[in-house]
């Protein structure tokens, strides 16, 4: 799976959250979903410049999409799967979860996940809520996903953040509803002077040295004897995006920062770890689970 000689035997969770630069919770206040047909579309090319990426290891993801996405890139979608990767859902156009009801939930979830099979041509059987946003406001959502016959989530951060995290959440994969099979997989965090600390990329990927990170994946791997799950987007392998200017400062800083320094640690990481896709993860993790519970 693209691991050096000597690397941990786990195979960890490699994830791309698919969505383009003017689509992302940082300029949800100033980019007005109306104008997103007009602007510059960079998803395609960003998405090629991954796969060829992943190529060069052998290295497999999987690619949390958007239903708003799929509907305009069936080609690049159906390239993604006839690669080898899994195709899943990020539900239609980046919503957050606690701005939905249950039902308007169920609709958009339901509506990304026919595009995204319609299109690619395979089944979809995971989930990542925007913005890591199931969390205790929002756990009627995995009752939602449960009955719509989903296997796994990896939508909770169990951190506390400005943006979203559930700080009390389980670190690890952990059944949400007594009764059902569905899982939930959390983002990675690390253990710090028993302080749980983000690792599981994104901005914190791009702005810290990869020391940081491969430190922490070392220690969920060797400490813990657990997979990472890592996740990153296809706008932060991209430099010459479009700027925003009259986004608020903080949002510019998150979303600009390193963005020439991704690609280069990205082949790092995938070159030193061994990495794989989340369903077959999810299948590991609920034997794990119906093990410890047997």
């Amino acid at each position: 799976m693209g691991a050096p000689a000597g690397a941990s035997a786990i195979v960890n969770g490699l994830s791309v959250d698919v969505e383009d630069w003017f689509q992302v919770g940082a300029f949800e206040r100033v980019i007005d979903r109306a104008e997103w047909d007009g602007l510059t579309d960079r998803v395609d090319r960003n998405v090629r410049e991954i796969l060829d990426l992943f190529d060069e290891v052998g290295a497999k993801a999987t690619f949390f999409t958007l239903g708003w996405v799929a509907q305009r890139h069936g080609p690049l979608l159906r390239e993604i799967a006839a690669r080898g990767h899994e195709m899943a859902s990020h539900g239609w156009d980046h919503q957050r979860v606690f701005r939905f009801d249950r039902k308007s939930f169920g609709q958009d979830i339901a509506r990304a996940r026919q595009v995204i099979e319609d299109v690619s041509g395979t089944a979809v059987t995971g989930y990542r809520a925007p913005s890591f946003s199931i969390d205790q406001r929002t756990t009627w959502a995995f009752e939602e996903l449960a009955e719509q016959g989903y296997a796994y989530s990896s939508s909770v951060a169990p951190i506390a953040h400005d943006h979203y995290g559930w700080k009390e959440a389980p670190r690890f994969a952990f059944h949400p509803l007594p009764g059902s099979s569905l899982i939930e997989i959390p983002v990675t965090t690390a253990m710090l002077a028993n302080r749980r600390m983000a690792a599981g990329g994104g901005g914190f990927f791009r702005v810290l040295p990869y020391g940081f990170s491969r430190w922490a994946i070392r220690q969920v791997n060797r400490d813990d004897g657990r997979p990472a799950i890592f996740y990153f987007h296809p706008w932060e392998v991209d430099p010459d995006q479009p700027r925003v200017p009259n986004a608020p400062l903080k949002s510019r800083l998150r979303h600009y920062t390193n963005l020439s320094r991704m690609a280069p640690k990205l082949r790092r990481l995938v070159r030193d770890f061994a990495w794989g896709r989340m369903d077959d993860l999810a299948e590991q993790e609920l034997m794990r689970l119906q093990a410890a519970s047997a």
